[in-house]
């Protein structure tokens, strides 16, 4: 059976698993991470050595990164409608899946650390500031971009780059910041969580 290896509060974790929940896939999850077993440990060093989760381990295969293991989740287990076969609309779903780890990402880190976090090194109002607002530009980006589609990020179906972007949606209403005004962001993160995999590893107000 699937190992997944990482807590279920990890943003990155919780790829998988709703990347599982889609695809109907059975697993076994593994608490790793801060306040369990160390990822700093042998073990976990041998399979990822950039100590972090999630890890999968697929029978005598070991993968991390969270978007390659959901795009390797869908291409091994009949996957195609999150992750399609033709190259058009693959690259469309790899454009928002590679936006998403960096465009979207680096643009919320400071501000989460700071407001959820509150982790004392980034507690300087200026760079706040200035996260506050490059993370509220990217959420117009796509906001732009729900509104023209009137359904999910890549276009007309559901697909892997909206598992990754979804998160970081749920992260954006999560986090105690303004929030102007998105409405394609809001109707999305209501159509979003009418899936069951959404509600469970997505919706759920873990940071």
């Amino acid at each position: 059976m699937l190992r997944i290896l990482g807590k279920a509060s990890s943003i990155n974790v919780r790829k998988v698993l709703w990347t599982c929940a889609e695809l109907n896939l059975a697993f076994e999850r593994e608490d790793w991470g801060s306040g369990y077993q160390s990822t700093h440990s042998e073990a976990f060093l041998a399979l990822n050595p950039n100590a972090m989760v999630p890890v999968v381990v697929d029978g005598d295969f070991v993968l991390w990164e969270s978007n390659s293991i959901i795009r390797y989740l869908a291409n091994q287990y009949g996957g195609e409608h999150l992750y399609p076969a033709t190259a058009p609309l693959r690259a469309r779903v790899d454009q928002w899946l590679d936006w998403q780890a960096t465009d979207l990402n680096g643009a919320w880190s400071y501000a989460f650390l700071s407001l959820v976090r509150q982790s004392p090194k980034h507690q300087d109002p200026e760079a706040l500031a200035a996260a506050c607002d490059n993370w509220a530009r990217n959420m117009t980006i796509l906001d732009r971009q729900l509104q023209r589609t009137g359904a999910y990020v890549s276009g007309d179906a559901f697909s892997l780059a909206d598992i990754a972007i979804g998160l970081s949606v749920n992260r954006w209403f999560q986090t105690p910041l303004e929030h102007p005004p998105l409405p394609g962001v809001q109707a999305y993160y209501e159509r979003l969580t009418e899936r069951q995999g959404y509600r469970l590893h997505g919706r759920n107000g873990a940071p």
